[in-house]
């Protein structure tokens, strides 16, 4: 699923493509994806593409004076942006992963598309972005707020780190990746209670977060979209690397396996070289 990083570089990558040309035409492919209905897609068609940006992990794509095309990419959407559509036919509702094209008026533009049986991806065409609902709940940005403010909002919902750090409403933008990064970075437990951390691990874990997605964000900034996904693989030291050495201290990385999702940490990094046991399995070890 595309995190922070990766919306703020496909942000990035827009506005340095698409702002300043014109929306030849929006074209929706599969309907269920459109979450919205007024305005429809066709007030697209005629408008200047004045900015792009995001709100934690949805982007954000200015159209006109008050328009703004939201979008969510879920675990398995992306942007594909095309130089050139190799032709000016319409696109057939229902046929393969696209579910929204949009043409611009230099011939070039943008796929949003999504692969699997499980259809996730949402757009939203709406005048104010709070409109979405799911940016209306979003908390902040965690690069934007300080110790302080970090330490307050981890400590008012007791619950474990990992999931408070990608729960949106309390920090936007931070994700499964990037989340067993940070704690990996902050030698923190995956499972740790929030209502039980030092004033020294908050501070440990907060840099960590500054630390990792800056650092993500200066390598994908300027990536173009087709690899940006191969760039954040690169960089991840021990999220999808379960059986793989720590490149810090040599241990075996491991993982926890949920229904729908996994989890990966460093034993000796993180847990006093105690390995979790699987949630499938038994109770957490902590």
């Amino acid at each position: 699923m595309p995190e922070l990083p990766e919306v703020e570089a496909l942000a990035a990558y827009l506005r340095e493509r698409a702002v300043g040309r014109r929306v030849e035409r929006a074209e929706v492919a599969a309907i269920s994806a459109l979450k919205t209905y007024d305005p429809p897609p066709s007030a697209l068609a005629g408008q200047p593409v004045t900015g792009a940006g995001r709100h934690g992990k949805f982007l954000d794509l200015t159209v006109g004076d008050d328009l703004h095309l939201v979008v969510h990419l879920a675990r398995a959407g992306w942007l594909q942006y095309r130089e050139s559509f190799g032709g000016n036919a319409p696109l057939k509702p229902g046929k393969g992963p696209i579910a929204l094209r949009v043409r611009l008026d230099d011939g070039s533009g943008f796929d949003l598309t999504e692969q699997g049986t499980q259809k996730k991806l949402a757009v939203y065409l709406v005048r104010e972005p709070a409109q979405v609902p799911g940016v209306a709940k979003l908390g902040p940005d965690p690069l934007a707020v300080d110790l302080d403010a970090f330490s307050a909002r981890l400590r008012a919902r007791r619950g474990q780190v990992k999931g408070m750090l990608t729960d949106q409403e309390v920090f936007a933008g931070i994700g499964n990746a990037y989340s067993d990064e940070i704690l990996h970075v902050a030698r923190l437990s995956p499972f740790a209670l929030t209502n039980r951390l030092t004033d020294e691990q908050l501070g440990a874990l907060h840099a960590a977060v500054r630390e990792v997605l800056t650092d993500a964000v200066t390598r994908s900034t300027g990536q173009k979209a087709a690899t940006l996904k191969s760039e954040k693989r690169s960089g991840l030291r021990v999220h999808a690397r379960t059986g793989l050495p720590c490149p810090i201290c040599g241990d075996t990385i491991r993982e926890v396996s949920f229904h729908d999702s996994s989890l990966q940490y460093c034993p000796t990094c993180q847990t006093g070289g105690k390995p979790l046991a699987d949630r499938r399995l038994s109770k957490l070890v902590r």
